[in-house]
């Protein structure tokens, strides 16, 4: 997936990438949290890439990349592959140099995103499931149109630009004892594990992988790259089934070890980074600090999580939510019987209304088929407070005299 196998990237690439990058990008905030820090009993603090131009860190490799063409490669345009953030840093780094870019991004790719690609002057197609398929299709249509192909991973100058992440935390906490990032085809760790262990060897960096794409989780292990039939993850930004040759090498050599998480620890905490840290946060962006979270990381002391974007479809984030209140027991559908009289209904809702539970709705059915004659069945929806406020209000029902079970 790159143009030789021999190419690397050094700690003065690195250094060069952050002077090309100053005065264009954000050097974004370390965050220490509170919040997570009692949670886990070590300083966390979160490196805010969620923050960056363009809603995440892709802008500095795309960037840094782009400003080292020639006159005669920008003169072809550019185009890309990427699940929506790399586009968008490349659309934006095209329209800083006044060129042509073309992004091809998977058809499942956020809304957010594309429309995002778009507004920054881009020519979007959308081709595949994955970004693996969107790949091969860019390199199908740059052998068409000659435009200059800016990898989103697997390509030196991006590495480097994605390095320069590493020297901010190093610059802004000197004492780190450990960096997590979240990984998919690598380039952000490569370049900030580069410029970490050039400089501070002793500090840990570790990657993190969804479970459903652990590709180069897998690579690490075997030292040798390895595939993945399929990247099944909501996490779109490290959906990839083919590590690069470049990145592997330098996460062979450079990064301690690397993790895997599942969805739904993910997704608890994209949920808890809203309510909590009052942070919009993407899947891949929340991969990091949720292996912390869970357990993951074999590190205590000052902890760097880095959230690495935050474009996230505003629908999706409605059902995160949903689901996260529903797992956290603060949203409940209950089930029972009243007889079917006048006031049945409304000494049900009373009983609730004392228990403090807000309701959402009510379904009362009376033509049931399962339903004896002279009852009906009635479906609520509850906003409790958490599982042992919903446990007292089940209690507190079947007290009463009626049979209510959860669905």
């Amino acid at each position: 997936m790159s143009d030789t196998t021999t190419a690397t990237v050094t700690l003065a690439d690195i250094e060069k990438a952050r002077e090309a990058l100053d005065g264009v990008i954000h050097h974004t905030t370390l965050d220490k949290s509170n919040t997570f820090s009692t949670l886990t009993g070590s300083e966390i603090y979160l490196k805010l890439e969620n923050l960056q131009k363009t809603g995440s860190f892709k802008i500095r490799g795309a960037y840094n990349k782009i400003n080292s063409l020639t006159p005669a490669e920008k003169a072809h345009g550019v185009i890309a592959a990427s699940a929506g953030n790399h586009a968008q840093g490349v659309a934006y780094g095209a329209s800083q140099a006044g060129i042509k870019a073309t992004i091809v991004m998977p058809e499942i790719a956020p809304l957010a995103k594309i429309t995002a690609t778009r507004g920054y002057g881009a020519e979007v197609v959308l081709a595949g499931g994955v970004y693996d398929e969107a790949y091969s299709r860019a390199r199908e249509l740059q052998a068409e149109t000659g435009q200059t192909f800016i990898h989103a991973f697997n390509d030196p100058a991006v590495i480097a630009g994605q390095g320069t992440i590493g020297l901010e935390i190093l610059q802004d906490l000197e004492d780190v004892d450990a960096i997590i990032a979240p990984i998919g085809g690598g380039g952000m760790i490569a370049g900030i594990a580069v410029a970490v262990k050039e400089l501070a060897p002793h500090i840990k960096v570790y990657g993190v992988q969804a479970q459903g794409a652990p590709a180069m989780y897998m690579s690490k292990k075997a030292h040798a790259i390895k595939t993945t039939r399929d990247a099944e993850t909501f996490a779109d930004g490290i959906a990839v089934k083919i590590p690069g040759d470049v990145t592997f090498a330098l996460i062979d050599k450079y990064v301690d070890d690397i993790f895997v998480i599942d969805d739904e620890a993910i997704a608890s905490t994209i949920l808890m980074l809203l309510e909590r840290a009052k942070l919009m946060v993407e899947g891949a962006g929340a991969t990091s600090l949720a292996a912390v979270l869970h357990g993951k990381i074999p590190a205590k002391g000052k902890i760097v999580s880095v959230i690495s974007g935050g474009n996230v479809d505003v629908n999706f984030i409605s059902r995160i939510i949903e689901r996260g209140l529903v797992k956290a027991g603060r949203r409940v559908r209950l089930q029972t019987v009243v007889v079917d009289r006048p006031g049945s209904l409304q000494r049900l809702l009373a009983i609730i209304a004392k228990l403090q539970a807000n309701v959402l709705y009510v379904s009362h059915d009376r033509v049931e088929r399962h339903v004896p004659l002279g009852q009906a069945v009635v479906e609520i929806g509850l906003e409790t407070r958490d599982v042992l406020h919903t446990e007292h209000i089940m209690a507190s029902l079947r007290h009463e005299g009626y049979k209510v079970e959860i669905i």
